[in-house]
């Protein structure tokens, strides 16, 4: 049992996680008896609201399934410190295996039913690390399915205990409404006998419910809360910057439906939140807005000019 565990919340997008997860590389090696954990932010949506991320990097450090401490932001040396010092305050209690154990299985659970189609893979679906994860993929887009996923080589933990959980060897894994399908084999025979768009009718009607949202008003705001309460630091940063611009909007609140909040991500192939859409177009999200702003291209960009 390693008793102290250390979580990388990180995006892909942001090169600032990338150089943290080379400083945990380098931590990991120095300190065996810790246990680092990365973890996708916007693939566990669930767990980042439980313990309220809004930026990445951060890092939350546990001990014996205790939040013991964390640290926002891109701060090497602040990391090395945290882990050092609770490192070397770490006890093993007797037990402690047992309530990891159950602790392993309620996090299964939950990334389970973290969408209405969560597909557990290798790689992701833009960069597929196996060619039984590509195929999964190609069966699914081209059906036009709607799922959420979960990359099993960025967490060992997962990789080994959902086999079990599910008494499932192999991956990919593909669940629907928190239960288990199957794997690529059974997926092939469900689309060979045209029973595998029964079994995701949402995934179809989803497409169009994504249009209408998108095209509701003509710039519309997918975000976390509303323009009264934003609900993560992206969100309120884009807030101030669109009321700034005296431009009408309508906002919507992605963590009231988690089916349009995966599926958004997959239509407009945009991994994170929020996003901004003019006249049914992705414009983008915070940081294309706040170049747009500083180019002073905006304005014209919002009324349509563009």
């Amino acid at each position: 049992m390693r008793p102290l565990v250390v979580v990388h919340f990180w995006a892909p997008w942001a090169p600032q996680c990338a150089q943290m997860n080379e400083v945990m590389a380098t931590l990991a090696k120095e300190h065996a008896q810790v246990t680092f954990v990365q973890l996708e932010a916007e693939a566990v949506p669930e767990v980042s609201e439980k313990y309220e991320i809004s930026s990445v990097p951060t890092f939350l450090f546990f001990k014996n399934s205790q939040k013991v401490d964390r640290l926002d932001g891109a701060h090497a040396p602040e990391l090395t410190k945290k882990v050092q010092r609770h490192a070397s305050s770490t006890s093993v209690s007797a037990g402690s295996n047992d309530s990891a154990k159950e602790d392993l299985n309620a996090r299964l659970k939950k990334l389970i039913n973290a969408a209405p189609c969560m597909l557990f893979m290798k790689g992701s679906p833009k960069e597929p690390r196996c060619g039984f994860s590509k195929q999964m993929v190609e069966i699914l887009n081209k059906h036009g399915i709607s799922f959420s996923s979960f990359d099993i080589f960025s967490d060992e933990e997962v990789r080994q205990g959902l086999k079990t959980y599910s008494n499932w060897p192999t991956y990919p894994q593909l669940y629907v409404a928190g239960e288990l399908i199957g794997g690529l084999d059974i997926i092939k025979e469900l689309e060979a006998s045209g029973e595998l768009d029964t079994i995701f009718p949402k995934a179809l009607k989803l497409e169009d419910r994504l249009k209408s949202l998108i095209n509701k008003a003509p710039v519309m705001l997918f975000m976390k809360g509303n323009k009264q309460t934003a609900k993560c630091g992206f969100s309120k940063q884009i807030i101030e910057i669109m009321n700034n611009t005296g431009v009408d909007y309508e906002t919507f609140d992605i963590l009231e439906d988690e089916e349009v909040r995966q599926g958004l991500k997959t239509f407009s192939n945009w991994p994170t939140y929020p996003q901004l859409y003019v006249k049914g177009e992705l414009v983008g999200g915070l940081d294309i807005v706040k170049e747009l702003k500083e180019s002073g291209e905006l304005l014209p960009v919002l009324k349509g000019e563009n």
